[in-house]
């Protein structure tokens, strides 16, 4: 395989409905190893967030019912602050479909629900195309993901990740 393409800054963002947010980025890698990079706490820690950020928990407990956690201190020119996620596996098809939920845990509303998060990883002649489809309760919940500066971020991640997989291949 020749993973030699740069695909950074790639992912598009799409909102087909006012409770969705879709994400769709290709990389040259086969589908097992973006779902890998996806599922292991070693291969997560080197390419989710920014690189400056230090990591203080990756948990992953990869089966339906099992906890995902991600907790990193981010550190920019206000200061340090804690960001931190967390999650339940709800269906796991290795490696063409992982389904969880996802909960910022700054948000102080008791009521705050979490998003259902659908990816599916599609590999045709090397490329693997990744959606992640992400199911909101409310437009309110996914107006504030999309002003709360996801895009960079998550561009930085999948850039990182397309590093990771190509070292990788």
């Amino acid at each position: 395989m020749n993973a030699t393409k740069n695909r950074h800054g790639s992912a598009v963002i799409t909102l087909p409905s006012d409770t969705e947010i879709v994400i769709t980025r290709s990389f040259d890698a086969p589908a097992e190893l973006i779902f890998k990079a996806y599922t292991t706490p070693e291969l997560v820690k080197r390419w989710w967030g920014f690189s400056e950020d230090e990591w203080n928990v990756c948990e992953i407990d990869l089966k339906v019912g099992g906890k995902w956690r991600y907790v990193t201190t981010h550190t920019n020119e206000s200061g340090s602050f804690e960001v931190a996620f967390n999650g339940e596996y709800l269906e796991i098809d290795a490696p063409t479909r992982l389904v969880s939920t996802e909960m910022y845990e700054g948000v102080e509303d008791p009521d705050a629900k979490p998003t259902l998060n659908t990816l599916t990883f599609t590999e045709v002649g090397g490329v693997t195309t990744l959606v992640n489809h992400v199911e909101c309760h409310t437009k309110f919940v996914r107006d504030m993901i999309i002003e709360s500066g996801m895009e960079g971020g998550m561009q930085v991640s999948m850039d990182r990740m397309e590093d990771l997989v190509r070292d990788a291949a």
